[in-house]
């Protein structure tokens, strides 16, 4: 039997990652236009591959969890990394970069929570 449509609202990091996801769309209308489609396309490629990996994880048998979740932990330092570079090379402000990363920080701790669990 399929999972319910609805199934992505019982994973709590889903709605966090739905949010950075939100709030980092906006942003990336601000880069300049040099950066936009180089280094905003490649923070917003890897959030929706992170997405997509959430998902997919909530849907495997436990036993399977942990590699994808591994392949999250991996793809969140990369946007952590990429996100400090966005606000270092101007093209976010201090205030969106420190509201950005706050929201990465808390996904990457529910993240942590849930490898411990799996493990």
């Amino acid at each position: 039997m399929p999972p319910p449509n609805d199934f992505t609202l019982d994973i709590p990091i889903f709605a966090k990652l739905y949010d950075f996801y939100k709030n980092l769309s906006q942003a990336i209308v601000t880069f300049p236009k040099t950066k936009r489609y180089t280094l905003g396309q490649r923070l917003d490629e890897i959030t929706l591959e992170v997405i997509e990996l959430i998902i997919t994880a909530g849907y495997l048998p436990r036993e399977q969890k942990l590699p994808v979740l591994q392949k999250v932990s991996i793809k969140l330092d990369i946007l952590k990394i990429l996100l400090r570079l966005s606000q270092q090379t101007n093209c976010i402000d201090n205030n969106r970069y420190q509201q950005l990363a706050a929201q990465i920080i808390e996904i990457g701790k529910m993240l942590g929570g849930w490898i411990k669990t799996v493990r």
